[in-house]
């Protein structure tokens, strides 16, 4: 499958928003699982795409970037490893090895390039300020974006352009001559998202709320083990007798993420009320300290 012309200008046009979205709209259309499902849109498998675009978002869940710190840009790695994998039929794991995580950690230099060339856009907004130009603050904050929003489109326009015959001669290799490390791209790509859960174990109060994280995974297992079986159960039964009817989906995730909300509510409430409660009683004892002195002092 040929990617067509129309197909390149709308993931370019993307890949420039998406940007965008995140510094500034906040609408989640900039993150890795969406660009996912946009690309697999576009390239008619939307499938392929929530799947790299989900192990992406996985991988850098445990990332972010605090103050001008610049990290992978999964966005560009996941529009491209999509684009790819569905044109020449590549297996998204290894794409997402091959391609996507690659790709991604490439895009720093880019990202790092775009804030040098902002500087020039904040040092016209600082003269703006000092003639009171509000109208040119606008104008200049607003073409701030432009060296963000080509940082990702160009570098995607050019791959999808030209890039298409290098892909293919990569996966040709991988698949034929080097089919053991191809196998081993697969595997890897498929332990990336664990990868992601480890940072973000990493730098969450784990230790301090390990109880919780315990029952969450033995809900989560009990839960998906007794929906699934159930589910296959009553498939089972369906194509018995016809005359039984049923509809037994499995547990959406969605319940399963209620069910850790409610349980982050509770502690939360429980951790809030404790605090007010020693802040309380912290007063009352700095009260009777003060009331103690002064009571010694007139003796």
């Amino acid at each position: 499958m040929e990617i067509q012309v129309w197909q390149i200008i709308l993931l370019t046009l993307y890949a420039g928003y998406q940007i965008w979205d995140e510094l500034h709209i906040y609408s989640s259309a900039g993150s890795a699982v969406f660009a996912g499902f946009f690309t697999g849109l576009v390239m008619g498998d939307m499938t392929t795409g929530l799947l790299i675009g989900g192990a992406m978002q996985l991988t850098i869940l445990g990332v972010g970037t605090f103050g001008g710190a610049s990290r992978i840009d999964a966005n560009s790695g996941t529009i491209l490893a999509t684009a790819f994998s569905i044109a020449i039929g590549m297996d998204p794991q290894q794409a997402i090895a091959a391609l996507a995580v690659p790709v991604a950690s490439l895009m720093i230099q880019l990202d790092v390039l775009a804030r040098f060339a902002n500087t020039f856009f904040a040092h016209r907004i600082d003269a703006n300020i000092e003639n009171h130009d509000y109208k040119a603050i606008e104008r200049n904050y607003l073409l701030g974006n432009l060296p963000w929003m080509l940082s990702r489109a160009l570098p995607v326009f050019l791959a999808l352009s030209f890039g298409s015959g290098v892909v293919e001669s990569i996966v040709d290799i991988l698949n034929n001559q080097l089919a053991w490390l191809g196998t081993g791209l697969t595997v890897a790509g498929a332990v990336l998202p664990a990868v992601g859960f480890a940072i973000l174990l990493r730098y969450l109060p784990v230790k301090k709320h390990f109880p919780y994280l315990i029952l969450g995974f033995v809900i989560t297992t009990i839960l998906s083990t007794v929906f699934t079986n159930i589910q296959t159960i009553g498939s089972g039964l369906t194509e018995i007798a016809q005359e039984f009817g049923g509809n037994f989906n499995s547990l959406p995730m969605l319940a399963v993420a209620l069910i850790g909300f409610a349980l982050a509510t509770i502690s939360y409430k429980n951790n809030s009320q404790l605090n007010n409660t020693n802040a309380n009683t912290s007063n009352e004892g700095q009260t009777q300290s003060v009331e103690g002195e002064i009571e010694d002092d007139e003796l």
